[in-house]
Protein backbone atom coordinates (compact mmCIF):
# COMPACT_ATOMS: atom_id res chain seq x y z
CA UNK A 1 0.00 0.00 0.00
CA UNK A 2 1.11 3.54 -0.73
CA UNK A 3 2.76 4.81 2.44
CA UNK A 4 1.44 8.34 1.92
CA UNK A 5 -2.15 7.08 1.65
CA UNK A 6 -1.70 4.95 4.75
CA UNK A 7 -0.26 7.94 6.64
CA UNK A 8 -3.27 10.08 5.68
CA UNK A 9 -5.71 7.34 6.69
CA UNK A 10 -3.87 6.72 9.94
CA UNK A 11 -3.99 10.41 10.78
CA UNK A 12 -7.73 10.61 10.08
CA UNK A 13 -8.90 7.22 11.37
CA UNK A 14 -5.89 5.54 13.06
CA UNK A 15 -6.38 2.52 10.81
CA UNK A 16 -3.63 -0.09 10.59
CA UNK A 17 -2.38 -1.48 7.28
CA UNK A 18 -3.99 -4.95 7.59
CA UNK A 19 -7.36 -3.29 8.34
CA UNK A 20 -7.54 -0.87 5.41
CA UNK A 21 -9.15 -3.24 2.90
CA UNK A 22 -11.77 -4.44 5.40
CA UNK A 23 -12.55 -0.88 6.48
CA UNK A 24 -13.17 0.23 2.89
CA UNK A 25 -15.26 -2.87 2.07
CA UNK A 26 -17.32 -2.15 5.20
CA UNK A 27 -17.67 1.48 4.12
CA UNK A 28 -18.87 0.40 0.65
CA UNK A 29 -21.21 -2.22 2.14
CA UNK A 30 -22.96 0.39 4.30
CA UNK A 31 -22.98 2.89 1.43
CA UNK A 32 -24.78 0.43 -0.88
CA UNK A 33 -27.17 -0.58 1.89
CA UNK A 34 -28.33 2.92 2.84
CA UNK A 35 -28.25 4.24 -0.71
CA UNK A 36 -30.62 1.41 -1.67
CA UNK A 37 -32.86 2.14 1.29
CA UNK A 38 -32.97 5.91 0.79
CA UNK A 39 -34.04 5.33 -2.81
CA UNK A 40 -36.98 3.35 -1.41
CA UNK A 41 -37.84 5.73 1.41
CA UNK A 42 -39.49 8.48 -0.69
CA UNK A 43 -41.36 5.77 -2.59
CA UNK A 44 -42.58 4.41 0.74
CA UNK A 45 -43.86 7.84 1.78
CA UNK A 46 -45.69 8.17 -1.54
CA UNK A 47 -47.18 4.68 -1.07
CA UNK A 48 -48.36 5.77 2.39
CA UNK A 49 -50.34 8.56 0.75
CA UNK A 50 -51.69 6.27 -1.99
CA UNK A 51 -52.70 3.75 0.67
CA UNK A 52 -54.79 6.41 2.37
CA UNK A 53 -53.58 9.07 4.81
CA UNK A 54 -56.34 8.08 7.22
CA UNK A 55 -54.84 4.57 7.38
CA UNK A 56 -51.35 5.64 8.52
CA UNK A 57 -52.05 4.82 12.18
CA UNK A 58 -53.05 1.31 11.15
CA UNK A 59 -49.93 1.01 9.01
CA UNK A 60 -47.72 1.81 11.99
CA UNK A 61 -49.56 -0.83 14.02
CA UNK A 62 -49.18 -3.31 11.17
CA UNK A 63 -45.45 -2.55 11.07
CA UNK A 64 -45.07 -3.49 14.74
CA UNK A 65 -47.05 -6.70 14.23
CA UNK A 66 -44.92 -7.54 11.18
CA UNK A 67 -41.79 -7.07 13.33
CA UNK A 68 -43.17 -9.55 15.87
CA UNK A 69 -43.67 -12.09 13.07
CA UNK A 70 -40.31 -11.44 11.40
CA UNK A 71 -38.13 -11.91 14.49
CA UNK A 72 -38.80 -15.66 14.98
CA UNK A 73 -38.40 -16.16 11.22
CA UNK A 74 -34.97 -14.54 11.38
CA UNK A 75 -34.21 -16.63 14.47
CA UNK A 76 -35.06 -19.80 12.53
CA UNK A 77 -32.83 -18.84 9.59
CA UNK A 78 -29.90 -17.76 11.77
CA UNK A 79 -30.15 -21.01 13.76
CA UNK A 80 -29.66 -23.14 10.66
CA UNK A 81 -27.20 -21.30 8.45
CA UNK A 82 -23.61 -20.23 8.98
CA UNK A 83 -22.59 -16.58 8.88
CA UNK A 84 -21.24 -17.02 5.33
CA UNK A 85 -24.65 -18.31 4.25
CA UNK A 86 -26.87 -16.17 6.50
CA UNK A 87 -25.81 -12.72 5.34
CA UNK A 88 -26.30 -13.25 1.58
CA UNK A 89 -29.59 -15.08 2.24
CA UNK A 90 -31.01 -12.11 4.18
CA UNK A 91 -30.12 -9.53 1.55
CA UNK A 92 -31.04 -11.67 -1.46
CA UNK A 93 -34.44 -12.27 0.18
CA UNK A 94 -35.02 -8.53 0.37
CA UNK A 95 -33.78 -8.04 -3.20
CA UNK A 96 -36.40 -10.58 -4.33
CA UNK A 97 -39.05 -8.67 -2.35
CA UNK A 98 -38.09 -5.39 -4.03
CA UNK A 99 -38.41 -6.95 -7.49
CA UNK A 100 -41.81 -8.49 -6.63
CA UNK A 101 -43.09 -5.09 -5.53
CA UNK A 102 -41.70 -3.59 -8.74
CA UNK A 103 -43.77 -6.02 -10.82
CA UNK A 104 -46.90 -5.36 -8.76
CA UNK A 105 -46.53 -1.56 -8.99
CA UNK A 106 -45.69 -1.64 -12.70
CA UNK A 107 -48.70 -3.84 -13.35
CA UNK A 108 -50.89 -1.66 -11.10
CA UNK A 109 -52.09 -4.77 -9.27
CA UNK A 110 -54.50 -3.93 -6.37
CA UNK A 111 -52.78 -0.57 -5.99
CA UNK A 112 -54.14 0.45 -2.59
CA UNK A 113 -53.37 -2.90 -0.99
CA UNK A 114 -49.95 -3.07 -2.70
CA UNK A 115 -49.14 0.46 -1.56
CA UNK A 116 -50.04 -0.37 2.04
CA UNK A 117 -48.05 -3.60 1.95
CA UNK A 118 -45.03 -1.79 0.52
CA UNK A 119 -45.20 0.85 3.28
CA UNK A 120 -45.19 -1.80 6.01
CA UNK A 121 -42.53 -3.92 4.28
CA UNK A 122 -40.15 -0.97 3.88
CA UNK A 123 -40.58 0.00 7.53
CA UNK A 124 -39.56 -3.54 8.52
CA UNK A 125 -36.82 -3.80 5.89
CA UNK A 126 -34.91 -0.70 6.94
CA UNK A 127 -34.45 -1.77 10.56
CA UNK A 128 -33.65 -5.39 9.72
CA UNK A 129 -30.96 -4.79 7.13
CA UNK A 130 -29.20 -2.15 9.20
CA UNK A 131 -29.38 -4.34 12.30
CA UNK A 132 -27.85 -7.29 10.42
CA UNK A 133 -25.11 -4.98 9.09
CA UNK A 134 -24.09 -3.82 12.57
CA UNK A 135 -24.33 -7.39 13.92
CA UNK A 136 -21.80 -8.39 11.27
CA UNK A 137 -19.55 -5.43 12.08
CA UNK A 138 -19.61 -6.26 15.81
CA UNK A 139 -18.73 -9.85 14.90
CA UNK A 140 -16.05 -8.86 12.41
CA UNK A 141 -14.01 -6.40 14.48
CA UNK A 142 -12.62 -6.55 17.98
CA UNK A 143 -13.61 -4.02 20.63
CA UNK A 144 -10.38 -2.05 20.09
CA UNK A 145 -10.83 -2.01 16.31
CA UNK A 146 -14.48 -0.98 16.62
CA UNK A 147 -13.56 2.09 18.66
CA UNK A 148 -11.19 3.24 15.91
CA UNK A 149 -13.05 2.20 12.77
CA UNK A 150 -16.81 2.31 13.38
CA UNK A 151 -17.02 6.07 12.88
CA UNK A 152 -15.47 5.87 9.40
CA UNK A 153 -17.57 2.81 8.51
CA UNK A 154 -20.75 4.60 9.64
CA UNK A 155 -19.77 7.47 7.31
CA UNK A 156 -20.34 5.06 4.41
CA UNK A 157 -23.99 4.91 5.41
CA UNK A 158 -24.22 8.69 5.66
CA UNK A 159 -22.72 9.02 2.18
CA UNK A 160 -25.31 6.56 0.90
CA UNK A 161 -28.02 8.50 2.74
CA UNK A 162 -27.02 11.56 0.71
CA UNK A 163 -26.60 9.75 -2.61
CA UNK A 164 -29.90 7.83 -2.42
CA UNK A 165 -32.25 10.82 -2.08
CA UNK A 166 -30.21 12.71 -4.68
CA UNK A 167 -30.73 9.90 -7.19
CA UNK A 168 -34.42 9.76 -6.34
CA UNK A 169 -34.89 13.52 -6.75
CA UNK A 170 -33.08 13.39 -10.10
CA UNK A 171 -34.73 10.29 -11.59
CA UNK A 172 -38.24 10.14 -10.11
CA UNK A 173 -39.77 12.93 -12.24
CA UNK A 174 -38.48 11.20 -15.38
CA UNK A 175 -38.91 7.47 -14.78
CA UNK A 176 -41.57 7.41 -12.03
CA UNK A 177 -41.48 5.88 -8.53
CA UNK A 178 -41.85 2.23 -9.54
CA UNK A 179 -38.79 2.25 -11.82
CA UNK A 180 -36.65 3.28 -8.84
CA UNK A 181 -37.10 -0.15 -7.28
CA UNK A 182 -34.74 -2.07 -9.63
CA UNK A 183 -32.08 0.60 -8.99
CA UNK A 184 -32.47 0.04 -5.25
CA UNK A 185 -32.22 -3.72 -5.80
CA UNK A 186 -28.94 -3.21 -7.68
CA UNK A 187 -27.44 -1.37 -4.71
CA UNK A 188 -28.58 -4.15 -2.37
CA UNK A 189 -26.82 -6.65 -4.63
CA UNK A 190 -23.75 -4.44 -4.36
CA UNK A 191 -23.95 -4.84 -0.58
CA UNK A 192 -23.91 -8.64 -1.02
CA UNK A 193 -20.78 -8.38 -3.17
CA UNK A 194 -19.09 -6.38 -0.39
CA UNK A 195 -19.89 -9.08 2.17
CA UNK A 196 -17.87 -11.78 0.40
CA UNK A 197 -14.39 -10.17 0.68
CA UNK A 198 -15.19 -9.19 4.27
CA UNK A 199 -15.88 -12.82 5.14
CA UNK A 200 -12.58 -13.81 3.53
CA UNK A 201 -10.75 -11.10 5.46
CA UNK A 202 -12.39 -12.25 8.69
CA UNK A 203 -11.21 -15.82 8.11
CA UNK A 204 -7.65 -14.57 7.61
CA UNK A 205 -7.80 -11.96 10.42
CA UNK A 206 -10.01 -13.22 13.25
CA UNK A 207 -10.71 -10.63 15.96
CA UNK A 208 -8.41 -10.67 18.96
CA UNK A 209 -10.71 -12.72 21.17
CA UNK A 210 -11.49 -16.38 21.63
CA UNK A 211 -14.58 -17.13 19.50
CA UNK A 212 -17.32 -19.06 21.27
CA UNK A 213 -17.89 -21.05 18.07
CA UNK A 214 -16.34 -21.26 14.58
CA UNK A 215 -17.80 -18.61 12.22
CA UNK A 216 -18.57 -21.23 9.59
CA UNK A 217 -21.02 -23.01 11.91
CA UNK A 218 -24.74 -22.14 12.27
CA UNK A 219 -25.68 -20.20 15.38
CA UNK A 220 -28.09 -22.88 16.58
CA UNK A 221 -30.50 -22.23 19.43
CA UNK A 222 -34.21 -21.50 19.50
CA UNK A 223 -35.98 -19.31 16.95
CA UNK A 224 -37.11 -17.18 19.92
CA UNK A 225 -33.59 -17.01 21.36
CA UNK A 226 -33.36 -13.25 20.78
CA UNK A 227 -36.12 -12.66 23.34
CA UNK A 228 -34.83 -15.14 25.92
CA UNK A 229 -31.24 -13.93 25.55
CA UNK A 230 -32.32 -10.38 26.31
CA UNK A 231 -34.46 -11.37 29.29
CA UNK A 232 -31.58 -13.34 30.83
CA UNK A 233 -29.00 -10.57 30.52
CA UNK A 234 -29.03 -7.36 32.53
CA UNK A 235 -26.52 -5.97 30.04
CA UNK A 236 -28.80 -6.59 27.03
CA UNK A 237 -31.83 -5.32 28.93
CA UNK A 238 -29.86 -2.15 29.64
CA UNK A 239 -29.21 -1.70 25.93
CA UNK A 240 -32.93 -2.22 25.30
CA UNK A 241 -33.80 0.45 27.88
CA UNK A 242 -31.32 2.82 26.26
CA UNK A 243 -33.05 2.30 22.89
CA UNK A 244 -36.57 2.74 24.34
CA UNK A 245 -35.64 6.03 26.06
CA UNK A 246 -34.14 7.24 22.78
CA UNK A 247 -37.30 6.37 20.82
CA UNK A 248 -39.56 8.09 23.38
CA UNK A 249 -37.69 11.38 23.05
CA UNK A 250 -37.39 11.04 19.27
CA UNK A 251 -41.14 10.48 18.93
CA UNK A 252 -41.88 13.49 21.15
CA UNK A 253 -39.80 15.64 18.81
CA UNK A 254 -41.23 14.07 15.66
CA UNK A 255 -44.82 14.75 16.74
CA UNK A 256 -43.99 18.27 17.89
CA UNK A 257 -42.23 18.91 14.59
CA UNK A 258 -45.25 17.67 12.64
CA UNK A 259 -47.66 19.93 14.53
CA UNK A 260 -45.44 23.04 14.42
CA UNK A 261 -44.51 22.72 10.75
CA UNK A 262 -48.07 21.97 9.60
CA UNK A 263 -49.28 25.06 11.48
CA UNK A 264 -46.48 27.35 10.25
CA UNK A 265 -46.20 26.17 6.61
CA UNK A 266 -49.51 25.48 4.85
CA UNK A 267 -48.04 24.54 1.45
CA UNK A 268 -47.13 20.86 0.95
CA UNK A 269 -44.27 21.64 -1.41
CA UNK A 270 -42.73 24.10 1.03
CA UNK A 271 -42.98 21.56 3.84
CA UNK A 272 -41.30 18.91 1.70
CA UNK A 273 -38.51 21.34 0.82
CA UNK A 274 -37.97 22.13 4.51
CA UNK A 275 -37.76 18.43 5.39
CA UNK A 276 -35.23 17.94 2.58
CA UNK A 277 -33.08 20.82 3.88
CA UNK A 278 -33.17 19.39 7.39
CA UNK A 279 -32.11 15.96 6.09
CA UNK A 280 -29.29 17.49 4.05
CA UNK A 281 -27.98 19.44 7.05
CA UNK A 282 -28.20 16.35 9.27
CA UNK A 283 -26.38 14.10 6.80
CA UNK A 284 -23.64 16.65 6.11
CA UNK A 285 -22.93 17.14 9.83
CA UNK A 286 -23.13 13.40 10.39
CA UNK A 287 -20.57 12.67 7.70
CA UNK A 288 -18.05 15.10 9.21
CA UNK A 289 -18.65 13.74 12.70
CA UNK A 290 -18.28 10.10 11.68
CA UNK A 291 -15.01 10.60 9.83
CA UNK A 292 -13.25 13.08 12.09
CA UNK A 293 -14.88 13.10 15.53
CA UNK A 294 -16.30 9.86 16.91
CA UNK A 295 -13.16 7.69 17.04
CA UNK A 296 -11.12 10.50 18.60
CA UNK A 297 -13.86 11.24 21.12
CA UNK A 298 -14.18 7.60 22.21
CA UNK A 299 -10.40 7.10 22.30
CA UNK A 300 -9.87 10.14 24.50
CA UNK A 301 -12.93 10.14 26.77
CA UNK A 302 -14.19 6.55 26.65
CA UNK A 303 -17.39 4.81 25.60
CA UNK A 304 -19.46 6.05 28.54
CA UNK A 305 -18.82 9.65 27.51
CA UNK A 306 -19.96 8.94 23.94
CA UNK A 307 -23.15 7.25 25.19
CA UNK A 308 -23.93 10.10 27.59
CA UNK A 309 -23.15 13.03 25.27
CA UNK A 310 -26.43 13.02 23.30
CA UNK A 311 -28.66 12.47 26.36
CA UNK A 312 -26.99 15.43 28.09
CA UNK A 313 -27.59 17.54 24.99
CA UNK A 314 -31.21 16.32 25.00
CA UNK A 315 -31.63 17.52 28.59
CA UNK A 316 -30.52 21.00 27.53
CA UNK A 317 -32.48 20.90 24.27
CA UNK A 318 -35.80 19.86 25.80
CA UNK A 319 -35.41 22.44 28.57
CA UNK A 320 -34.78 25.23 26.02
CA UNK A 321 -37.65 23.97 23.85
CA UNK A 322 -39.90 24.08 26.90
CA UNK A 323 -38.97 27.72 27.44
CA UNK A 324 -39.19 28.65 23.74
CA UNK A 325 -41.47 26.16 21.89
CA UNK A 326 -40.87 27.72 18.47
CA UNK A 327 -40.21 26.17 15.07
CA UNK A 328 -36.73 27.71 14.82
CA UNK A 329 -35.62 26.25 18.16
CA UNK A 330 -37.06 22.85 17.26
CA UNK A 331 -35.31 22.73 13.86
CA UNK A 332 -31.91 23.58 15.36
CA UNK A 333 -32.47 21.01 18.11
CA UNK A 334 -33.52 18.35 15.62
CA UNK A 335 -30.56 18.88 13.29
CA UNK A 336 -27.94 18.72 16.05
CA UNK A 337 -29.68 15.84 17.84
CA UNK A 338 -30.04 13.64 14.75
CA UNK A 339 -26.50 14.38 13.54
CA UNK A 340 -25.06 13.59 16.98
CA UNK A 341 -27.04 10.35 17.08
CA UNK A 342 -25.87 9.12 13.68
CA UNK A 343 -22.29 10.33 14.09
CA UNK A 344 -21.59 9.47 17.73
CA UNK A 345 -24.35 7.68 19.64
CA UNK A 346 -25.18 4.99 17.06
CA UNK A 347 -21.55 3.88 16.48
CA UNK A 348 -21.00 3.92 20.25
CA UNK A 349 -24.14 1.83 20.78
CA UNK A 350 -22.89 -0.73 18.28
CA UNK A 351 -19.59 -1.04 20.18
CA UNK A 352 -21.64 -2.35 23.12
CA UNK A 353 -22.27 -5.54 21.13
CA UNK A 354 -18.58 -6.31 20.51
CA UNK A 355 -18.36 -8.03 23.93
CA UNK A 356 -21.37 -10.38 23.66
CA UNK A 357 -21.63 -13.85 22.11
CA UNK A 358 -22.18 -14.39 18.40
CA UNK A 359 -25.76 -15.58 19.01
CA UNK A 360 -26.46 -12.42 21.03
CA UNK A 361 -24.90 -10.28 18.29
CA UNK A 362 -27.32 -11.58 15.68
CA UNK A 363 -30.45 -12.67 17.56
CA UNK A 364 -30.71 -10.48 20.66
CA UNK A 365 -29.41 -7.45 18.80
CA UNK A 366 -31.87 -7.99 15.97
CA UNK A 367 -34.76 -8.24 18.44
CA UNK A 368 -33.55 -5.07 20.17
CA UNK A 369 -33.10 -3.11 16.94
CA UNK A 370 -36.46 -4.10 15.47
CA UNK A 371 -39.21 -5.13 17.92
CA UNK A 372 -37.94 -3.09 20.88
CA UNK A 373 -37.34 -0.08 18.64
CA UNK A 374 -40.73 -0.19 16.90
CA UNK A 375 -42.45 -1.04 20.17
CA UNK A 376 -40.90 2.08 21.70
CA UNK A 377 -42.20 4.09 18.76
CA UNK A 378 -45.74 2.77 19.21
CA UNK A 379 -45.86 3.30 22.99
CA UNK A 380 -44.32 6.78 22.88
CA UNK A 381 -46.76 7.87 20.16
CA UNK A 382 -49.70 7.04 22.41
CA UNK A 383 -47.88 8.62 25.38
CA UNK A 384 -47.50 11.90 23.47
CA UNK A 385 -51.19 11.96 22.55
CA UNK A 386 -52.14 11.09 26.12
CA UNK A 387 -50.14 14.05 27.46
CA UNK A 388 -51.88 16.32 24.95
CA UNK A 389 -55.29 15.02 26.04
CA UNK A 390 -54.35 15.81 29.64
CA UNK A 391 -53.87 19.42 28.56
CA UNK A 392 -50.09 19.65 28.27
CA UNK A 393 -48.98 21.86 25.40
CA UNK A 394 -45.73 21.50 23.47
CA UNK A 395 -43.83 23.35 26.19
CA UNK A 396 -45.18 21.06 28.90
CA UNK A 397 -44.35 17.92 26.91
CA UNK A 398 -40.82 19.26 26.31
CA UNK A 399 -40.34 19.62 30.08
CA UNK A 400 -41.55 16.01 30.52
CA UNK A 401 -38.69 15.04 28.20
CA UNK A 402 -36.07 16.46 30.59
CA UNK A 403 -36.26 13.75 33.32
CA UNK A 404 -36.57 11.06 30.62
CA UNK A 405 -33.32 12.38 29.10
CA UNK A 406 -31.71 12.30 32.57
CA UNK A 407 -32.62 8.62 32.91
CA UNK A 408 -31.28 8.05 29.39
CA UNK A 409 -27.94 9.66 30.34
CA UNK A 410 -27.66 7.52 33.49
CA UNK A 411 -28.39 4.37 31.48
CA UNK A 412 -25.72 5.29 28.92
CA UNK A 413 -23.10 5.87 31.60
CA UNK A 414 -23.80 2.53 33.30
CA UNK A 415 -23.76 0.68 29.96
CA UNK A 416 -20.36 2.14 29.09
CA UNK A 417 -18.96 1.01 32.45
CA UNK A 418 -20.48 -2.46 32.03
CA UNK A 419 -18.98 -2.80 28.54
CA UNK A 420 -15.51 -1.99 29.88
CA UNK A 421 -15.88 -4.63 32.61
CA UNK A 422 -16.96 -7.27 30.08
CA UNK A 423 -14.08 -6.31 27.77
CA UNK A 424 -11.59 -6.61 30.64
CA UNK A 425 -13.02 -10.01 31.58
CA UNK A 426 -12.70 -11.24 28.00
CA UNK A 427 -9.11 -10.00 27.83
CA UNK A 428 -8.30 -11.93 30.98
CA UNK A 429 -9.98 -15.05 29.59
CA UNK A 430 -8.08 -14.74 26.31
CA UNK A 431 -4.76 -14.49 28.12
CA UNK A 432 -5.68 -17.63 30.05
CA UNK A 433 -6.47 -19.55 26.86
CA UNK A 434 -3.32 -18.28 25.17
CA UNK A 435 -1.05 -19.43 28.01
CA UNK A 436 0.72 -22.50 26.68
CA UNK A 437 1.92 -23.55 30.14
CA UNK A 438 -1.65 -23.47 31.49
CA UNK A 439 -0.53 -21.34 34.40
CA UNK A 440 -3.35 -19.47 36.15
CA UNK A 441 -3.50 -15.67 35.79
CA UNK A 442 -1.89 -13.65 38.59
CA UNK A 443 -4.00 -13.16 41.70
CA UNK A 444 -3.46 -9.43 41.49
CA UNK A 445 -4.48 -8.11 38.04
CA UNK A 446 -1.95 -5.31 38.35
CA UNK A 447 0.87 -7.88 38.27
CA UNK A 448 0.29 -8.69 34.59
CA UNK A 449 0.68 -5.06 33.61
CA UNK A 450 -2.84 -4.66 32.27
CA UNK A 451 -4.15 -2.62 35.15
CA UNK A 452 -7.56 -4.28 34.70
CA UNK A 453 -9.68 -5.28 37.67
CA UNK A 454 -11.88 -8.30 38.30
CA UNK A 455 -15.41 -8.07 36.97
CA UNK A 456 -17.92 -6.81 39.52
CA UNK A 457 -21.26 -8.15 38.39
CA UNK A 458 -22.00 -8.85 34.75
CA UNK A 459 -20.85 -11.95 32.87
CA UNK A 460 -17.86 -13.75 34.35
CA UNK A 461 -15.21 -15.43 32.13
CA UNK A 462 -15.97 -19.02 31.29
CA UNK A 463 -13.65 -21.57 32.95
CA UNK A 464 -11.15 -23.33 30.76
Amino acid sequence: MNRMLLAVLNRAVRVQAPEVAAMFWSFCYFFCLLCGYYILRPVRDEMGIQGGVGNLQWLFTATFVAMLAAVPLFGWVSSRFSRRQLLPIVYLFFVANVLIFFLLLQGKVAMQLTAQAFFVWTSVFNLFVVSVFWSFMADLYSNEQAKRLFGFIAAGGSTGAIAGPSLTAWLAPTIGPAMLLPISAAFLLGAVLCILPLLDWSDANPPARKPEQPPDQPLGGSIFAGISLMLRSEYLLGIGLYVVLYTILSTFLYFTQAYLISAAIPDSGDRTALFAKIDLAVNALTLVGQIFVVHRLIARFGLSFALVLLPVFAIIGFFVLGLYPTLAVLIVFQIIRRAANYAITRPAREILFTVVTREEKYKAKNFNDTVVYRGGDAVSGWLFEGLRILGLGFAGIAFVGVPIAMLWATTGYLLGRAQERLRAAQSATRRMYDTETFEPPPANPAEDGSGSKPVAGGTQPEPR
